[in-house]
Formats: C-alpha cells, sequence, structure tokens
C-alpha cells in the first residue's frame, strides 16, 4: 500500500485542475487565517462541484462559509437560474470572505450571510434542493433537523467533517466537545428512517443524505 501523501499527490495529478482564482484564495486563507485547515481545498472542492452538477439544484445551502472556497465551488456548479446562501456565524470573517466572493465570476449566484442559520434560514421561507453543511460541530443535530425541514423531498444534505479526523472511533475526552457532537450526530443519522444516508471516508469525511 502507498503512502497517504503519495495517494493524495496521484489523485490531485488525475482530477479537474484548480482554477487560478481557488489557489489564490487557498493561498490567502493560509496566511491571513487561524485554522485554515477548514477551507475545503482542490479535491473536496471539485467533489462538491461535481454533485451539484449531478443534483443541478436551484436553491442551495451552506453553513459555514468560512474563507468563501466551498462557496466558489458549490456555485460553480450551479445551472443558470440557480442560488448559493451561504451563512457564516463569525462576524470576523466578513472583512477576508465577502471581498473573494463578490469578486469571483459567480457573485450573481451567492448570497452572503452574517449570523447564525438556525435562526436565518427558517426566515428566508426558500424550499432548498441541496445544503452543505460545515459549521460547529456541536450544533450538527440543530442543523440537521432545521435543514430537513426546508429541503426538498428528494433533496440532499452533505455533512462534513463526519469522520473527524478518525476521533469518531476514539473514547472523547468530556471536553471534546466537537468531538461528542459528531458521534452524536452520525449516531442520530444513522437510525433516522426519514432519509438514505452514506459516508464517504473523503479527506476528513463526508455524509451524503437524502430525504426521503
Amino acid at each position: 500500500m502507498q503512502n497517504t501523501e503519495s495517494l493524495d499527490a496521484y489523485i490531485l495529478q488525475h482530477i479537474d485542475a484548480e482554477s487560478d482564482y481557488l489557489k489564490a484564495l487557498y493561498r490567502d486563507t493560509h496566511v491571513k487565517l487561524l485554522r485554515p485547515r477548514m477551507a475545503s481545498g482542490h479535491l473536496q472542492g471539485r467533489m462538491l462541484k461535481m454533485f451539484v452538477e449531478m443534483i443541478r439544484p436551484r436553491q442551495v445551502l451552506e453553513i459555514g462559509t468560512y474563507s468563501g472556497y466551498s462557496a466558489l465551488c458549490l456555485a460553480e456548479g450551479l445551472p443558470e437560474n440557480g442560488m448559493l446562501h451561504t451563512f457564516e456565524i463569525n462576524d470576523e470573517q466578513e472583512d477576508f470572505t465577502r471581498p473573494w466572493l463578490e469578486n469571483s465570476a459567480y457573485a450573481d449566484k451567492i448570497k452572503f450571510y452574517i449570523g447564525d442559520a438556525l435562526e436565518l434560514v427558517p426566515r428566508l421561507n426558500i424550499t432548498f434542493d441541496l445544503a452543505f453543511v460545515d459549521g460547529d460541530k456541536r450544533k450538527y443535530v440543530d442543523y440537521y433537523e432545521m435543514v430537513l425541514t426546508n429541503l426538498a423531498k428528494g433533496g440532499y444534505i452533505i455533512a462534513d467533517n463526519t469522520l473527524w479526523d478518525g476521533h469518531v472511533v476514539e473514547q472523547p475526552r468530556n471536553a471534546d466537545a466537537q468531538t461528542i457532537g459528531i458521534k452524536i450526530f452520525n449516531d442520530f443519522i444513522a437510525k433516522d428512517d426519514r432519509v438514505e444516508k452514506v459516508i464517504l471516508p473523503l479527506r476528513d469525511g463526508l455524509t451524503i443524505i437524502r430525504k426521503k
């Protein structure tokens, strides 16, 4: 078995290239922001674009914009009449992220909100076809229930970080609320017969959920 770094490099050499704009954003994220690993990156970004092109949603929800990398990839795959609504709870993130979104080729397909998606999304009165959940891991079940209420029948939820760097198979420390939150979410989804679900061991784990 080849080492993971060699396989990762091989994969990136054999998938669609990352645009210069996304490369620049990824670099800027690593230079200027804390926890740059939160940015989706090349492989996951191409995967998100492909999912959007497969599902052909008109209304897409993203919870957890961070630097805007995943938002740009989701918007890139949207059909002509599609719209992405992306929510970031950390208002200190806005000065970095908003220019990257507004100066992109997909600015007219992106609506960027600062605030708590749990409070703001229900006020939009929009039925979403696809949601990408990458917010506070402690609130994943809350996000899920809110999203499911506002999701079309047959719609999809993609939940990020659901393997949490392998910590889901460990006994979490009492103070590790993020790992505990992810484990509670995974157990909850596994038993929820309102949806179909599968976990992809891509990067940090992606759970693909389809509303029946």
